[in-house]
């Protein structure tokens, strides 16, 4: 299995090398914004689901393919919950002894309250957990999550890391109309961040493909709420810019479905960065995919993405109520 992929566009840390540790989808959380569809079922079981030393031989081999100029972060980004995997510490600890370049961990940051958990994250130098809510009411609505632990709970862990935690502690915030881009849910918001201070907070967008087809970015108005809200450590994180690099995979069709797992792609950018390849290869390519059974299309927001074909999406008919409610 390709653990190792990109380098990515990343919105928040440049060209980044991604390392996911877990299986499509493995998550404590089933967020109704998640690119990668919804938690079908969630869990919250921490494993070694993928061998430890298979994904350190694949981060080995594609650090020293790469020009070190290409790359500025390694990311530990999984296809659902990062820190499910049970030895993330010691991925975190080797992969930092093969490279200068700093290491980030991308999580929901549900499971710091536990200690253990804490302590093999001190080892990054970002850490980017996610706060879209400041109630536990509106935490239920947004993330569903699994019952353990509960929000008061979750956030703990969160300041208890804060405490011990000397990188950089970025907090990720994903807006959505008409859920946590009112002007009480923000302060809600702005009082857990006060608990927790971290050194930069990334307001996030839904750009990409979400699980639930009612999920809408804030318009401007919900914008200027929030950085006014949410002070001056706040900043709206502007969609990636840039290509998906595949030279890592032999053929074409393991490079798709290596980004596709993690990064579904309008097709558009998928056709731009299948560039290596002729316009007519790529296009069969993109045939070839869909034949496969590997691959699906999902509409939204009026345009046509590529996802991993196990990945389920509530369909554009269901209403706003039907799906906040699965």
């Amino acid at each position: 299995m390709q653990v190792v992929f990109g380098p990515v566009p990343s919105r928040r840390l440049g060209r980044s090398l991604g390392i996911d540790p877990i299986p499509p989808k493995t998550c404590n959380w089933n967020c109704v914004y998640c690119q990668l569809g919804r938690t079908r079922p969630l869990t919250a079981r921490r494993a070694e689901y993928i061998p430890a030393e298979e994904i350190l031989a694949q981060a080995r081999t594609a650090l020293a393919r790469l020009d070190p100029t290409a790359l500025d972060w390694v990311t530990f980004v999984g296809s659902g919950e990062t820190t499910l995997h049970a030895r993330l510490g010691w991925l975190i600890r080797q992969v930092k002894s093969l490279t200068p370049k700093p290491v980030a961990v991308i999580t929901n940051g549900s499971l710091l309250y536990r200690p253990e958990v804490r302590a093999e994250l001190l080892a990054a130098d970002a850490v980017l957990p996610t706060v879209d809510a400041g109630t536990p009411e509106l935490y239920r609505r947004i993330n569903r999550p699994w019952p353990v632990p509960d929000f008061e709970t979750y956030i703990q862990g969160l300041v208890a890391f804060r405490r011990v935690y000397r990188g950089r502690l970025w907090v990720e915030v994903m807006l959505v109309r008409g859920l946590n881009d009112s002007e009480e849910a923000l302060r809600a918001i702005a009082a857990v961040l006060d608990r927790i201070q971290p050194d930069r907070v990334h307001l996030n967008l839904p750009t990409r493909p979400p699980a639930e087809p009612w999920v809408q970015p804030p318009d401007q108005e919900g914008l200027l709420r929030a950085t006014a809200i949410l002070g001056a450590r706040a900043r709206v994180v502007p969609p990636a810019v840039g290509d998906f690099d595949l030279s890592l995979y032999p053929n074409v069709m393991d490079a798709m479905v290596a980004i596709l797992a993690r990064h579904p792609m309008r097709e558009r950018d998928l056709l731009a960065a299948l560039r290596r390849w002729s316009p007519a290869d790529a296009r069969q390519a993109l045939d070839a995919l869909a034949r496969s059974g590997r691959a699906q299309v999902v509409e939204r927001y009026g345009e046509r993405f590529w996802t991993l074909a196990s990945a389920y999406y509530a369909p554009n008919s269901r209403s706003r109520g039907d799906s906040a409610a699965s």
